[in-house]
């Protein structure tokens, strides 16, 4: 099977040097299984390495603790992939988790709302943010499609002004919480797995299905693959890359909410830092085209169970986090020239 779905639109994917005549047919074959199962075959590798050489590597409690760590990176690179896909880029998710954190705690604290019955409370807590950061996604989306400006310029500005937003909005002051009810989205169980797990399993599903399923996604792949073709099949091209960046700031903003829920405090300087760079890193390594056309909810997820067990592999042998995220950076290195040979 192909975890991957590329545009129809898109021009058959080159050869080049994995596939060309010199390699032959064997070539090809073996390119081709590196291009579709790579990143399972990544996972796969690094799950016996570590039943090898990691102590108690095989323990509930070492995957729930694996698993908590990538819930936020996933849920923010399931909306990067749609971005991506598109041949867009979205540096904003970030400052957006920041804004969202900074709200909620508003409406359970009282500071913004004075309701009487806790549970609206806390629905609100949840709604209201994740809805802010999904208009801020759909402004990103508006600049991008209405002024055509290059995706990287445009969402640069919510990177820049979004964090600064969230800390004019707590005077740049942490805010401390204990609220169970509301940081059960994030340390609540069910079944014995963490609550946040079921949210990023749920986002996976739900995002896959709509990219290979449903019209719009196919109209993602489209515009990704060849934006010109795609307008000229009447696909509405400005539509689909503001939906994809709405869908990016509403990841963002359920991310922000889960951090601040694990932490009992919202900290506006510090929520979301560098988590753009942890998306984009997991959306390539789980085999996304970043040049758009062709993208995978699940090798999303993949890439950044890759990318945490590389880091844990490290980390329980001793070696310093430092040497982890030089192993990342090789890896996204080595992700990317995967793409160029395929490109080629």
């Amino acid at each position: 099977m192909s975890v991957g779905v590329e545009s129809p639109l898109a021009p058959a994917p080159g050869r080049g040097k994995l596939t060309g005549p010199g390699i032959g047919q064997g070539g090809a074959r073996a390119a081709t299984i590196l291009r579709r199962f790579g990143s399972l075959i990544a996972l796969a590798a690094l799950i016996l390495l570590n039943l090898a050489l990691t102590p108690h590597f095989a323990t509930m409690q070492t995957l729930s603790v694996n698993l908590t760590q990538i819930c936020t990176i996933v849920i923010v690179g399931v909306g990067m992939t749609l971005v991506i896909a598109t041949g867009g880029i979205d540096l904003s998710v970030g400052s957006l988790m920041a804004i969202a954190g900074a709200l909620a705690p508003g409406f359970f604290t009282g500071a913004l709302f004075h309701g009487t019955n806790l549970y609206v409370n806390i629905a609100l807590s949840i709604i209201v943010p994740v809805g802010v950061a999904g208009l801020f996604g759909l402004f990103n989306g508006w600049l991008v499609s209405h002024f055509r400006i290059q995706p990287i310029i445009a969402t640069l500005v919510l990177f820049i002004a979004g964090r600064g937003i969230a800390q004019v909005w707590t005077n740049g002051d942490l805010q401390v919480f204990k609220m169970p009810e509301f940081q059960a989205i994030a340390l609540g169980h069910v079944l014995g797995v963490p609550f946040q797990v079921w949210i990023m399993l749920a986002l996976v599903v739900v995002s896959a299905w709509i990219l290979r399923r449903t019209v719009f996604g196919r109209q993602i792949l489209a515009v990704g693959g060849n934006e010109p073709a795609a307008r000229l099949a009447g696909v509405p091209v400005s539509r689909v890359k503001r939906l994809v960046y709405v869908a990016s700031g509403l990841c963002s903003g359920i991310a922000g909410l889960i951090v601040i829920a694990m932490n009992s405090a919202a900290d506006a300087n510090l929520i979301g830092m560098g988590m753009e760079l942890d998306a984009i890193a997991a959306v390539a390594v789980g085999g996304t085209l970043l040049s758009g056309g062709r993208a995978t909810i699940v090798g999303t997820l993949i890439g950044a169970m890759i990318i945490q067990l590389v880091r844990y592999t490290l980390l329980a042998n001793g070696v310093p986090d430092s040497a982890a995220l030089i192993a990342k950076a090789v890896l996204i290195v080595f992700a990317v020239w995967l793409q160029r040979q395929e490109r080629a």
